[in-house]
């Protein structure tokens, strides 16, 4: 198949999580033998911090403003799928287009649906869906699954709404050796978000005011200058994709927190969590709905609610975290890498062709 898509970015990993999740999509596609077009408005804030100019095996077009990319959308048009994704600068003008002169199939995919959910029942604006909602789509495919589904049918009128889930590129995230820079008891990896604010400093900051003799380390953007720091926090402000495998791997456990739309709304597992397994580190979370249909609680990962609970999971034997830590990579390789998720997307796209 050829298929193209207008995205947030796949250039930069600053501050997203879009396009890690497009990177190893995108590379497992072209692996099989599809063609694939990435169209991404220039912005400057992912211009000053690109860290990919070119997509292996696949065409990447970044292109100034929306009368630059019409004016040369051919290709565009006779792909055949046409997807168009949250976030998107010109989600909107491309899904019109898509709708007016688009031969394809027509796929709305969001990344962030209970974002797009919780905004609409705010009723604030969101921007890159059509005004009309999602009826004029073949497909609409949903980072989240549950009861999200039925949302995205009922409020916005999907004909279709099916999930297609996290994943990780396992030749990307895998086991490598430590790393002293980044080496700790517990790590965490995301951007500052003021909606799990309260659920990092229950368990991350929690147990590092408990544990001064223990080392904590956290990588991300956007923390403020007042963000209540300790001294045995180790910061990072940006850990670039290539150092996701090192920085994992140097900790003995990493801990998963999960934005609170998306816990409310469950079925929603972050790329951190699969990236993390595929490595080989023991994953300490919270609960959401729908984790177990992803990893085995106490088997696979260990969840936590409280800072006495991560304590715990950090007092148990290298051993027996290690063997945690086996048995999700085992079931990450096997369930949730990108080449199975590009297989997955293959089987929507022809069954959503059955009936277009």
């Amino acid at each position: 198949m050829k298929l193209a898509i207008f995205g947030l970015t796949v250039s930069s990993s600053w501050g997203n999580g879009h396009a890690t999740l497009w990177r190893g999509l995108i590379r497992a596609l072209a692996a099989d033998g599809h063609e694939v077009l990435f169209y991404e408005r220039d912005v400057p804030w992912y211009a000053g911090h690109r860290d990919l100019t070119e997509l292996p095996g696949a065409t990447l077009v970044i292109y100034r403003d929306w009368q630059d990319i019409a004016a040369r959308a051919a290709d565009f048009l006779d792909a055949d799928a046409l997807f168009v994704t949250s976030y998107c600068p010109d989600a909107v003008a491309a899904s019109r287009l898509a709708a007016e002169r688009g031969r394809g199939l027509r796929v709305f995919y969001d990344l962030d649906t209970p974002v797009t959910l919780g905004r609409l029942a705010a009723d604030e604006e969101v921007d890159y869906l059509p005004p009309e909602g999602l009826g004029g789509f073949d497909l609409v495919l949903s980072y989240t699954g549950g009861s999200a589904l039925d949302a995205l049918e009922r409020e916005l009128g999907a004909r279709r709404a099916v999930p297609l889930y996290g994943h990780v590129d396992p030749d990307v995230h895998r086991p490598v050796e430590r790393q002293a820079m980044f080496g700790g008891d517990l790590s965490y990896l995301g951007t500052f978000a003021e909606d799990r604010q309260a659920l990092v400093e229950r368990l991350f900051l929690g147990p590092a005011r408990r544990r001064p003799d223990m080392r904590f380390v956290l990588g991300g953007s956007g923390y403020p200058q007042d963000f209540p720091w300790t001294d045995n926090i180790w910061f990072m402000r940006h850990v670039a994709p290539p150092d996701h495998p090192a920085f994992f791997c140097s900790s003995r456990a990493t801990l998963n927190v999960t934005r609170r739309d998306m816990a409310a709304m469950g079925w929603c597992p972050s790329g951190r969590l699969f990236e993390a397994a595929a490595c080989g580190v023991p994953i300490l979370s919270d609960r959401w709905p729908g984790l177990e249909a992803f990893f085995t609680p106490d088997e696979d990962i260990l969840l936590v609610s409280q800072p006495e609970h991560v304590l715990a999971a950090l007092d148990r034997d290298d051993a027996e975290l290690r063997r945690i830590a086996a048995r999700a990579r085992e079931r990450t390789l096997a369930e949730h890498s990108s080449a199975e998720r590009a297989r997955e997307l293959v089987a929507l796209l022809e069954t959503a062709r059955e009936y277009a």
